[in-house]
């Protein structure tokens, strides 16, 4: 797995931030969900840019990764809870705050500003609250593109973005702007969503900039401890780690504070057990970081030497291991990649981090030009990691991979950033390449959406081909023709 796990300052709200930060650091979290609020980096202080550098100081002693939050109760107006909103009348003191969050964030070296849409007022229409959302969140993209900080629109249960579907539809009228990916809430999914919370970040791959993590029961709005509501969570970690999320996945528990540290305890007991399931090698001591140790310091040379990645690249399997991810399920690694697959992925996001994408681009090319097999993998597998500039780039080294009869090239390059970006026809083809070399279609991102009749009719002609030869055809092109 790629990502990291971390704690939600909103579910320590009786502890002084700096106090917070230590206790999820000593439980093995490494990283933070902070939310900004009155007694925990107050983005309206006078002394907020002094107060930003010296908990920025702490997060990098205490090696955390960080996310800003935004949802304080009371922080805006001490009598109506989350007002001002995005779909207010008044929406100005929202923008404001999102604007400073922002600067925060950039001075923090977060992650993502999360924010969220709040209630539409029971006297405004749809068409009013969609076009306050647009106008709202165009303006705090303002400040996002200057100080080149992402933010995340989070989907929230009764308000007026309540379902993934609507997010990534603002998104798009919005014309689908690089600054702006989706925060997800998987207890939301279990209460609201139509879908699991695994389908959920597969839908949402490649857009996800934060994850927060709870439990819910299904049509019920209360963030729960793991196992007390319906969640899966080791299959929700699972599909993190197959759609290639680098970012931070935080527990979520704001109504926990007054046992904040064995709740916190017990969220991590249950995201070790989980984790170890779907990988069973994982180290109980580097679980937080769903990482080997020897990762943790690779990441952060990356971060401060770039130029190091082309010694630590190639180091990576006799570092970490080559073992598959689901050995029982998947022994070649073919759909859900290997350790060494899922650790070259978190370098290549270490170095997205911290170079110019034309620089990016030029690393990440002879990154996978000079590698060998394993590390090209890494590189294919990769590819979500890079920012809409490398774009092209990623495209040309999927095409490469597509020219190979390396089955694990193969089905690494038609992974979620192929499924999102590779056009139609060459997509259709990498399919069929996949039948040819035997690489099954589990492996192909986005196969029951990006399926048309074009492709099935190539499928039929190939099956027809195998036929009139008196060979085999392959069990998955049977299975999609049916299906479909």
């Amino acid at each position: 797995m790629t990502f990291s796990l971390g704690y939600g300052t909103n579910g320590f709200a009786n502890h002084r931030l700096d106090d917070a930060l230590r206790v999820i650091s000593d439980l093995g979290y490494t990283s933070v969900a902070l939310t900004l609020d009155h007694h925990h980096l107050d983005p309206f202080a006078e002394d907020v840019a002094k107060e930003t550098a010296r908990v920025a100081g702490l997060l990098s002693s205490l090696g955390l990764r960080c996310v800003v939050e935004t949802g304080a109760r009371y922080l805006l107006d001490p009598t109506r809870k989350h007002h001002p909103t995005l779909v207010s009348e008044d929406s100005d003191g929202r923008i404001d705050f999102l604007h400073r969050a922002i600067r925060i964030a950039a001075d923090l070296g977060a992650d993502c500003v999360s924010f969220w849409s709040g209630i539409k007022p029971s006297d405004v229409d749809d068409e009013t609250a969609r076009q306050r959302m647009l106008s709202g969140v165009g303006k705090v993209l303002v400040e996002a593109d200057r100080r080149q900080v992402r933010i995340g629109l989070e989907p929230e249960p009764g308000m007026y973005v309540q379902h993934l579907a609507q997010a990534l539809a603002l998104r798009d009228e919005l014309g689908k702007p690089e600054m702006l990916g989706i925060t997800l809430d998987v207890g939301h999914c279990v209460a609201v969503e139509p879908m699991n919370a695994a389908e959920c970040v597969r839908h949402a791959a490649g857009l996800l900039v934060n994850v927060q993590l709870d439990d819910m029961r299904p049509g019920v709005h209360e963030h729960l401890e793991f196992g007390e509501g319906e969640l899966d969570l080791a299959g929700t970690l699972a599909a993190l780690a197959e759609v290639g999320y680098t970012g931070v996945a935080a527990v979520e528990l704001p109504r926990h504070s007054h046992a904040a540290p064995d709740v916190a305890r017990r969220a991590m007991t249950a995201l070790t057990a989980a984790v170890k399931s779907v990988l069973p090698a994982a180290d109980s001591e580097s679980v937080g970081q769903v990482d080997h140790p020897w990762l943790v310091g690779a990441e952060r040379r990356v971060r401060s030497e770039p130029a190091a990645i082309r010694a630590l690249f190639p180091a990576v399997g006799r570092e970490v291991g080559r073992d598959p991810l689901r050995p029982e399920s998947d022994p070649q690694g073919l759909v859900h990649g290997t350790v060494d697959d899922l650790a070259r992925t978190r370098l290549l996001a270490a170095l997205a981090d911290v170079l110019a994408p034309v620089e990016l681009v030029d690393e990440v090319t002879e990154l996978y030009r000079y590698g060998d097999d394993a590390e090209r993998r890494g590189v294919l597998r990769g590819l979500t990691s890079l920012p809409a500039p490398a774009v092209k780039a990623g495209l040309e080294l999927v095409q490469d991979a597509l020219r190979t009869n390396d089955i694990r090239l193969v089905a690494a390059a038609l992974g979620p950033f192929a499924g999102e970006h590779l056009d139609q026809h060459s997509w259709r083809h990498g399919v069929l390449k996949c039948l040819f070399v035997g690489v099954p279609l589990t492996a192909v991102a986005d196969l029951d959406r990006r399926t048309d009749t074009e492709l099935l009719r190539m499928v039929a002609d190939y099956a027809d081909e195998r036929r009139a030869a008196g060979r085999e055809v392959p069990a998955d092109a049977v299975r999609l023709l049916e299906v479909s």
